[in-house]
């Protein structure tokens, strides 16, 4: 007898028990322990990613120190475009020209053969060159690869003001044009600072920007992981 009473015993405690915490303890605890270590390997991970980040930017830093943008070349007006994949360059020309050039950054490259038989990339950027007499007439567009040592022309052909809306014929190949008159449209070009000169420009100058891009991009990554 004596042990079905401590058995009953046993019973009432655990209803008595059970009643009064109807949600378990110990699956309180399992929860919030189970939470507290989420969010400590949340915490390391994204701790190591920004330490990453850290250690990138310094090396980047200690190697090559960005430099300021160049505002002018010759007599075109450089606006660098922070942030954006393009710079534009703008001036007058004449009386009633106005140039405006949209240029890549690097979006393209070939194998070239160097002095040792090795061999390196050669990089490429697009431009494209707006030439407008006035505000009402065509625009004269010239789509052009910028290499290190040159511009070459891929196309020329005229279109309104509003190139979404104005989806003008290319006309055909800039290379299938007769010799003479494509010599006549580098001409054309070279006349308004559209030259080798520029292409180098370009060059130097978008090897600047890809690093000065490359550190805004870490940092804002570092910024955004570290916000809480």
């Amino acid at each position: 007898m004596a042990h079905r009473i401590v058995r009953g015993l046993r019973g009432a405690v655990r209803t008595l028990v059970f009643h009064q915490f109807p949600k378990p303890l110990n699956q309180f605890l399992t929860s919030s322990t189970r939470n507290y270590a989420t969010d400590m390997r949340k915490s390391a991970f994204e701790g190591n990613i920004v330490r990453l980040i850290r250690n990138e930017i310094q090396y980047e830093l200690d190697h090559s120190p960005p430099s300021e943008p160049i505002p002018e070349f010759n007599s075109f007006k450089v606006d660098e475009r922070s942030g954006e994949q393009w710079i534009r360059l703008s001036r007058k020309f004449g009386e009633d020209e106005e140039i405006k050039i949209e240029v890549t950054m690097f979006d393209g490259s070939v194998p070239m053969k160097m002095h040792d038989d090795k061999e390196d990339m050669k990089l490429h950027v697009t431009l494209i060159v707006d030439i407008a007499k006035g505000k009402d007439g065509n625009i004269l567009e010239f789509v052009c690869s910028g290499w290190p040592d040159g511009i070459e022309i891929r196309n020329v052909f005229t279109r309104g003001h509003d190139r979404i809306k104005n989806q003008p014929y290319m006309g055909p190949k800039f290379k299938e044009l007769d010799d003479e008159l494509q010599d006549s449209l580098y001409d054309f070009l070279e006349a308004r600072g559209i030259d080798d000169k520029l292409a180098e420009f370009l060059h130097a100058y978008m090897r600047y920007k890809d690093k000065n891009e490359y550190l805004r991009w870490m940092e804002s990554m570092k910024t955004y992981i570290q916000k809480k």
